[in-house]
Protein backbone atom coordinates (compact mmCIF):
# COMPACT_ATOMS: atom_id res chain seq x y z
CA UNK A 1 0.00 0.00 0.00
CA UNK A 2 1.43 3.63 -0.56
CA UNK A 3 -0.31 6.60 0.36
CA UNK A 4 0.47 10.07 -1.24
CA UNK A 5 -0.03 13.62 -0.15
CA UNK A 6 -1.58 15.79 -3.01
CA UNK A 7 -1.70 18.90 -1.33
CA UNK A 8 -4.89 20.83 0.99
CA UNK A 9 -6.47 17.89 2.30
CA UNK A 10 -6.03 15.28 -0.19
CA UNK A 11 -4.15 12.04 -0.29
CA UNK A 12 -3.90 8.87 -2.64
CA UNK A 13 -4.08 5.27 -1.46
CA UNK A 14 -2.79 2.92 -3.72
CA UNK A 15 -3.23 -1.04 -2.60
CA UNK A 16 -3.20 -4.10 -5.59
CA UNK A 17 -6.66 -3.52 -5.55
CA UNK A 18 -7.83 -0.21 -5.03
CA UNK A 19 -7.36 3.84 -5.90
CA UNK A 20 -8.79 6.12 -3.05
CA UNK A 21 -8.94 9.63 -3.09
CA UNK A 22 -9.44 11.64 -0.47
CA UNK A 23 -11.21 15.44 -0.99
CA UNK A 24 -9.80 16.09 -4.13
CA UNK A 25 -10.60 19.87 -3.83
CA UNK A 26 -9.72 22.63 -6.87
CA UNK A 27 -6.61 23.43 -5.42
CA UNK A 28 -5.67 19.51 -5.35
CA UNK A 29 -6.96 17.42 -8.47
CA UNK A 30 -5.05 14.60 -9.33
CA UNK A 31 -5.46 12.46 -12.49
CA UNK A 32 -6.19 9.41 -10.52
CA UNK A 33 -9.59 10.90 -10.48
CA UNK A 34 -9.75 9.12 -13.96
CA UNK A 35 -9.23 5.52 -12.69
CA UNK A 36 -12.44 3.94 -13.75
CA UNK A 37 -11.74 1.70 -10.23
CA UNK A 38 -11.36 5.00 -8.08
CA UNK A 39 -13.33 5.59 -4.83
CA UNK A 40 -13.39 9.03 -3.62
CA UNK A 41 -13.82 9.47 0.02
CA UNK A 42 -15.34 13.75 0.08
CA UNK A 43 -15.39 15.16 4.25
CA UNK A 44 -17.92 17.05 3.02
CA UNK A 45 -20.25 17.04 0.02
CA UNK A 46 -18.54 20.44 -1.60
CA UNK A 47 -15.58 18.66 -1.64
CA UNK A 48 -16.62 15.47 -4.22
CA UNK A 49 -16.36 16.18 -7.88
CA UNK A 50 -19.78 15.91 -9.88
CA UNK A 51 -20.69 12.68 -10.70
CA UNK A 52 -20.62 13.21 -14.60
CA UNK A 53 -17.71 14.22 -14.59
CA UNK A 54 -15.49 11.01 -13.16
CA UNK A 55 -16.13 7.50 -13.49
CA UNK A 56 -14.90 7.31 -9.70
CA UNK A 57 -17.45 5.93 -7.20
CA UNK A 58 -18.55 8.95 -5.05
CA UNK A 59 -18.87 8.60 -1.48
CA UNK A 60 -19.73 11.84 0.76
CA UNK A 61 -22.65 11.03 3.14
CA UNK A 62 -22.51 8.24 6.34
CA UNK A 63 -23.35 5.12 5.93
CA UNK A 64 -21.29 2.04 5.28
CA UNK A 65 -20.14 1.14 1.57
CA UNK A 66 -18.55 -1.80 -0.12
CA UNK A 67 -16.69 -1.34 -3.69
CA UNK A 68 -13.43 -3.25 -5.04
CA UNK A 69 -12.34 -5.31 -1.87
CA UNK A 70 -12.79 -1.62 -0.01
CA UNK A 71 -15.15 -1.44 2.97
CA UNK A 72 -15.79 2.22 4.19
CA UNK A 73 -17.75 3.51 7.23
CA UNK A 74 -18.86 7.39 7.38
CA UNK A 75 -19.61 8.75 10.15
CA UNK A 76 -21.54 11.69 10.54
CA UNK A 77 -19.28 14.64 12.29
CA UNK A 78 -19.67 18.69 13.23
CA UNK A 79 -18.44 20.67 10.27
CA UNK A 80 -15.85 23.25 11.57
CA UNK A 81 -16.53 26.86 11.72
CA UNK A 82 -20.33 26.39 10.89
CA UNK A 83 -22.15 28.19 12.56
CA UNK A 84 -24.38 24.97 14.21
CA UNK A 85 -21.54 22.58 15.04
CA UNK A 86 -23.80 20.57 16.39
CA UNK A 87 -25.39 20.04 13.11
CA UNK A 88 -23.03 17.62 11.64
CA UNK A 89 -22.61 18.40 7.98
CA UNK A 90 -19.31 16.54 7.59
CA UNK A 91 -18.03 12.79 7.47
CA UNK A 92 -15.22 11.28 9.39
CA UNK A 93 -14.28 8.15 7.49
CA UNK A 94 -13.00 4.51 8.78
CA UNK A 95 -12.07 1.85 5.95
CA UNK A 96 -10.24 -1.11 5.29
CA UNK A 97 -7.71 -2.51 2.70
CA UNK A 98 -5.41 -5.07 2.90
CA UNK A 99 -5.42 -5.75 6.15
CA UNK A 100 -4.73 -1.78 7.06
CA UNK A 101 -7.55 0.35 9.04
CA UNK A 102 -7.25 3.97 7.64
CA UNK A 103 -8.93 7.10 9.66
CA UNK A 104 -9.22 9.88 7.74
CA UNK A 105 -10.63 13.28 9.61
CA UNK A 106 -11.73 16.81 7.80
CA UNK A 107 -12.51 19.96 8.63
CA UNK A 108 -14.42 18.80 11.96
CA UNK A 109 -13.87 19.56 15.48
CA UNK A 110 -12.48 18.51 18.31
CA UNK A 111 -12.43 16.33 20.68
CA UNK A 112 -14.25 13.97 19.18
CA UNK A 113 -17.22 12.12 20.90
CA UNK A 114 -16.81 8.64 22.70
CA UNK A 115 -20.06 7.55 20.10
CA UNK A 116 -17.28 7.80 17.23
CA UNK A 117 -14.08 7.25 18.78
CA UNK A 118 -16.05 3.42 18.97
CA UNK A 119 -17.29 3.61 15.78
CA UNK A 120 -13.43 4.60 14.44
CA UNK A 121 -12.12 1.57 16.98
CA UNK A 122 -8.68 0.39 16.45
CA UNK A 123 -6.96 2.64 13.36
CA UNK A 124 -3.76 2.13 11.97
CA UNK A 125 -3.12 5.26 9.93
CA UNK A 126 -4.55 8.77 10.56
CA UNK A 127 -5.13 11.25 8.35
CA UNK A 128 -6.03 14.26 9.64
CA UNK A 129 -5.76 18.24 8.77
CA UNK A 130 -3.50 20.68 11.21
CA UNK A 131 -3.09 23.76 10.32
CA UNK A 132 -6.00 25.99 12.01
CA UNK A 133 -7.32 28.82 9.37
CA UNK A 134 -10.94 27.25 8.59
CA UNK A 135 -9.84 23.71 9.73
CA UNK A 136 -8.61 21.76 13.12
CA UNK A 137 -5.24 23.74 14.73
CA UNK A 138 -2.28 22.08 15.76
CA UNK A 139 -3.21 21.61 19.39
CA UNK A 140 -6.97 19.88 18.62
CA UNK A 141 -5.38 18.45 15.73
CA UNK A 142 -3.33 16.75 18.32
CA UNK A 143 -5.87 16.25 20.97
CA UNK A 144 -7.44 13.64 18.02
CA UNK A 145 -4.63 12.05 17.42
CA UNK A 146 -3.78 11.18 20.99
CA UNK A 147 -7.94 9.96 21.63
CA UNK A 148 -7.39 7.41 18.22
CA UNK A 149 -3.61 6.61 19.30
CA UNK A 150 -3.03 5.19 15.80
CA UNK A 151 0.41 3.81 14.18
CA UNK A 152 1.03 6.29 11.59
CA UNK A 153 -0.20 9.66 11.66
CA UNK A 154 -0.61 12.25 8.11
CA UNK A 155 -0.64 15.66 8.62
CA UNK A 156 -2.57 17.38 6.12
CA UNK A 157 -4.05 21.07 5.43
CA UNK A 158 -0.94 23.61 6.26
CA UNK A 159 1.65 25.32 4.35
CA UNK A 160 3.52 23.16 2.33
CA UNK A 161 5.14 26.31 0.34
CA UNK A 162 3.17 24.84 -2.89
CA UNK A 163 -0.77 24.97 -1.92
CA UNK A 164 -2.76 28.07 -2.17
CA UNK A 165 -5.31 28.31 0.72
CA UNK A 166 -7.86 31.40 1.07
CA UNK A 167 -7.00 31.41 4.49
CA UNK A 168 -3.17 31.04 5.40
CA UNK A 169 -2.18 28.10 7.35
CA UNK A 170 0.58 26.91 9.84
CA UNK A 171 3.51 25.06 8.86
CA UNK A 172 3.65 21.58 10.03
CA UNK A 173 6.47 22.48 12.52
CA UNK A 174 3.75 23.50 15.02
CA UNK A 175 1.80 20.22 14.85
CA UNK A 176 5.26 18.40 14.90
CA UNK A 177 5.87 20.43 18.28
CA UNK A 178 2.99 19.58 19.42
CA UNK A 179 3.38 15.68 19.10
CA UNK A 180 6.75 16.86 21.19
CA UNK A 181 8.94 16.65 17.86
CA UNK A 182 9.90 12.84 18.20
CA UNK A 183 8.95 9.87 16.05
CA UNK A 184 8.90 11.78 12.71
CA UNK A 185 9.56 10.27 9.41
CA UNK A 186 9.85 12.14 5.92
CA UNK A 187 9.10 10.65 2.39
CA UNK A 188 7.54 10.69 -0.60
CA UNK A 189 5.08 7.85 0.79
CA UNK A 190 4.10 5.84 3.27
CA UNK A 191 4.73 2.86 1.93
CA UNK A 192 3.24 -0.65 4.13
CA UNK A 193 3.58 -3.94 2.69
CA UNK A 194 1.40 -6.86 3.74
CA UNK A 195 1.64 -8.28 7.04
CA UNK A 196 4.10 -5.56 8.00
CA UNK A 197 4.42 -5.04 11.53
CA UNK A 198 3.47 -1.80 12.98
CA UNK A 199 5.03 0.90 15.26
CA UNK A 200 4.27 0.60 18.87
CA UNK A 201 4.56 4.74 19.21
CA UNK A 202 2.86 7.71 17.02
CA UNK A 203 4.95 8.22 14.16
CA UNK A 204 3.77 11.45 12.00
CA UNK A 205 4.65 10.94 8.70
CA UNK A 206 5.72 14.61 6.59
CA UNK A 207 4.66 13.67 2.94
CA UNK A 208 6.07 15.64 0.32
CA UNK A 209 3.59 16.83 -1.83
CA UNK A 210 3.01 15.30 -5.37
CA UNK A 211 1.28 15.81 -8.20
Amino acid sequence: MDISYKGANCVVIKDKTAVIIVDPTPNATVKDLQHPEAVVLATQPNFAPAEDTVPAFIIDMPGEYEHKDVSVQGIAAPAHLREDETAKDAVIYRLETMGVSIAVIGHTVAPLDDDTLEALGQINVLIIPVGGGGTLDAMDAASIVRQINPNYVIPTYYDDGQTKYEVPQDKLDKFEKEMGNSNIERASALKIKPGAIMPANITTYELTRTK
